[in-house]
């Protein structure tokens, strides 16, 4: 008996150590100690959106390459019920952000958003691509026009791509969330808040007043939203 406990305790420690290790190198973690017994993925969106070019080693990065294979196996697993996304994001690449944000729209889980220290630009359209989303009251949200590093040839194709881009996100933003295009580029285009910059900041319950995010709460709202959602699955799957 006491060998079988001694055992037990040096799974349980190794089980520990592999999970700090995941969180440490990805910055996701299967929630899976809930009294409801249901498989939680946490997925981590932190730093800056890393495109197809590698930031600096000192900046902390959300690497899309890592995140979509992972989405594409949460959809294939049938013991993982939903996911959770933390959001604390300056942006970052578009591309690489709108494919994150179109994988999560298009899981068959629920999912649910909280934004905590910020989801700025490109970090929009992730926290709304969520069935549900949160944002604590200190929350930010920074929203402007797309920008683009590096020599700009100024050409009508050049504003047009812009133009083609912007237009991207603005489609994806409101397809998900209930602002209004005219009102979200208003948003966008705003010259009084940011100093030398166009483009609005809203904080908590502004957001959710805009009609971007659904509602102020922290993680135990979340938490609870998504154990809610996945006792509706089966009920949701069969009036379809």
């Amino acid at each position: 008996m006491q060998a079988k406990k001694e055992n037990n305790r040096e799974e349980n420690r190794e089980d520990e150590k592999h999970r700090d290790e995941r969180i440490e190198q990805t910055g996701q973690v299967l929630l899976d100690k809930n009294k409801e017994k249901e498989n939680i993925h946490l997925l981590t969106i932190i730093g800056e959106v890393e495109g197809h070019d590698n930031l600096n080693g000192s900046a902390k990065t959300t690497k899309y390459e890592h995140i979509l294979p992972q989405l594409a196996a949460i959809e294939d697993s049938e013991e993982i019920k939903g996911v959770l996304v933390l959001l604390n994001t300056v942006g970052g690449d578009v591309e690489a952000g709108l494919a994150i944000a179109e994988m999560l729209a298009s899981l068959s889980k629920p999912t649910v958003s909280l934004v905590l220290g910020g989801s700025h630009s490109i970090g929009v359209p992730i926290a709304v691509s969520t069935d549900y989303s949160y944002i604590v009251p200190t929350g930010t949200m920074v929203i402007h026009p797309v920008r683009m590093n590096g020599m700009v040839i100024g050409v009508p194709q050049t504003f047009d791509y812009f133009k083609q881009i912007q237009d991207r996100i603005t489609g994806f933003v409101c397809t998900h969330c209930s602002i209004k295009k005219q009102r979200l580029e208003d948003l966008m285009m705003e010259t009084g808040v940011l100093t030398k910059d166009v483009g609005t900041i809203l904080v908590g319950q502004e957001t959710v007043n805009e009609g971007i995010i659904d509602e102020v709460g922290g993680i135990k709202e979340a938490m609870a939203k998504l154990h809610q959602m996945i006792g509706r699955v089966p009920e949701r799957k069969n009036k379809n």
